[in-house]
């Protein structure tokens, strides 16, 4: 029973975090995956502002969606995988039924859901990668990126697939970047929820806090997450849209290497504007809808 509450309330829960944060991360994607401007020339997007304006004026609000059927698709898988993985590790660190974990053990939880969720969450995210960085990367003209016009979601697949070693390996190209970001960070996000829900209570029983108090609890642990793992989050973008035929990066420790080289620390934190701005509203709408979902189901 437990099970089926956290499958039920995880997968309407990713559904109101999809809504409210794609169109922030689509902008993220678009910032992290420009190439590097030539010599004298200006970046396709000077900032988050600029690239909003630029996929509007480009695509209309549409293109601030594009690659969401993907997710959308997928999101009850990913985060039934995620809210049940971590209601079965919390299982195990329970000496009795209802007994209220540690932050320490809600950040153990957190991090074996990472790895669970990984494999669900990186062929995903390949997808919507692609499309979302599609329009800017043909436009950029430039060496060594992914620039095949995709007509959507399947079409994405069904070329990596043919094209790039197969379903399995062509897919879940970028899962080790993947695993660097979801480990760690749902560690932090998970324990930091559970510490400011604590803090908000002034103790441990958690259960009376009302929807105010949840909201900021899944707003600030989203924040945390991000925080903790963003510069993983550009390598695996850069690598999962980087061309197959002519690649720019041999791996993971390459491209921080190669990207730290060329533009510093701030090149690993490329769209971090909007993924911080799309962290706080998704995530405490994701944190708020499985709270409330869950105690509704009896």
């Amino acid at each position: 029973m437990d099970v089926a509450k956290d499958l039920t309330s995880g997968t309407l829960a990713g559904v109101a975090q999809l809504l409210v944060g794609h169109p922030f991360d689509t902008i993220k994607v678009k910032l992290q995956s420009q190439p590097a401007p030539r010599p004298g020339e200006p970046p396709i997007y000077a900032g988050a502002i600029d690239a909003v304006k630029k996929t509007l004026a480009a695509e209309g609000s549409r293109g601030l969606y594009k690659g969401m059927g993907a997710p959308l698709a997928t999101v009850a898988v990913f985060n039934a995988v995620l809210f049940a993985s971590r209601g079965q590790m919390e299982s195990i660190f329970r000496e009795r039924p209802g007994q209220i974990l540690t932050v320490q053990q809600q950040m153990l939880c957190g991090a074996g859901a990472g790895v669970a969720v990984s494999l669900v969450a990186c062929p995903t995210e390949l997808v919507k990668c692609r499309l979302q960085a599609q329009s800017a990367l043909a436009a950029s003209g430039a060496a060594g990126v992914a620039t095949v016009s995709y007509a959507g979601p399947m079409d994405v697949a069904r070329h990596v697939a043919r094209n790039e070693g197969g379903a399995v390996v062509g897919l879940y190209k970028g899962l080790f970047p993947t695993l660097l970001r979801e480990v760690p960070g749902n560690a932090a996000m998970f324990g930091s929820y559970e510490a400011i829900k604590q803090a908000l209570a002034g103790g441990k029983a958690t259960s009376t806090l009302g929807q105010g108090s949840l909201l900021a609890a899944g707003g600030a642990a989203g924040a945390m997450y991000w925080l903790a793992v963003y510069p993983a989050d550009v390598v695996k973008s850069m690598i999962q849209v980087d061309d197959h035929s002519n690649p720019k990066f041999r791996g993971t420790l390459d491209a921080f290497q190669k990207v730290y080289r060329s533009e510093g620390i701030k090149g690993l934190y490329r769209g971090f504007g909007p993924a911080m701005a799309r962290s706080v509203p998704a995530n405490a709408a994701c944190f708020l809808t499985y709270e409330l979902v869950r105690s509704s189901l009896k």
